[in-house]
């Protein structure tokens, strides 16, 4: 069954008021909104729908999806627990979001959220610096897709998700999937088969092993590095210190 629960707010939080301390980060801009639970499968939007909201994802994940005219489904991005969603000036959301697991969220008016970041320079540039990310992401995965192999693929996606569990710099060692291999398959653009003989390939030669349902841990980091291609150093993108953010929002 697929239930949207409203949850009373945190506590410490609280509504932005007249007078208020001037708010630091765009996350503070949904201190005191309503805490939202939404069950796995359920959707947030839909692809098509007005875009009245931003959302702050506080547990669980998203899965972003595209449903193309040959009824075929792309999934084009996952949202994280700390993520943003619905930043993109759209008039209407491109694509489905959907829970994967148990979402937490607060959401936010559009129209409320721009005045608050345009009367602020410094959530001004701290939303546009957002944006330059989000479109790094978006041209790193399509060059994902047209350039690399389907093992290349496969560490490169374990390999952000390694980075994204990570604790500052001490590695994580396990990283949890909640999404299901469909789901890796079909942000990838490799059928199910595929992914499977690839962690399946990866296991057997010591790469990463099982941890628990939904999650593996890397046993051999850089070796994971190495097959993705990621010759470049270590991804900061998700730390909020990429090349993205630093060309549009110096330090």
């Amino acid at each position: 069954m697929i239930v949207a629960t409203a949850l009373p707010s945190l506590p410490g939080h609280h509504p932005i008021l007249a007078g208020a301390p001037p708010v630091q980060s765009l996350h503070g801009l949904f201190a005191g909104q309503p805490l939202e639970a939404f069950e796995g499968g359920s959707a947030i939007f839909w692809q098509g729908d007005r875009s009245r909201h931003v959302f702050e994802v506080l547990q669980g994940v998203l899965r972003l999806f595209r449903i193309l005219p040959d009824g075929r489904r792309i999934i084009v991005g996952f949202i994280q627990a700390s993520d943003l969603l619905g930043l993109a000036p759209d008039e209407r959301y491109p694509y489905t979001a959907e829970a994967v697991n148990e979402i937490r969220l607060r959401r936010l008016d559009r129209r409320r959220f721009r005045e608050l970041t345009e009367a602020s320079p410094a959530l001004s540039r701290q939303f546009v610096a957002s944006l330059c990310e989000e479109l790094a992401v978006a041209q790193d995965q399509m060059m994902l897709l047209a350039r690399r192999g389907a093992e290349e693929r496969v560490c490169s996606f374990l390999l952000r998700q390694a980075q994204r569990a990570a604790q500052g710099s001490e590695p994580a060692s396990s990283v949890p999937l909640p999404m299901s291999r469909m789901d890796i398959a079909d942000h990838l653009g490799l059928t199910i088969e595929t992914v499977s003989r690839t962690i399946t390939n990866l296991t057997q030669r010591g790469v990463i092993a099982p941890s628990g349902r939904h999650a593996l841990a890397i046993r051999r980091p850089a070796t994971l590095a190495r097959l993705a291609g990621a010759d470049d150093g270590p991804d900061t993108r998700r730390s909020g210190t990429g090349p993205a953010q630093q060309a549009a929002w110096p330090q």
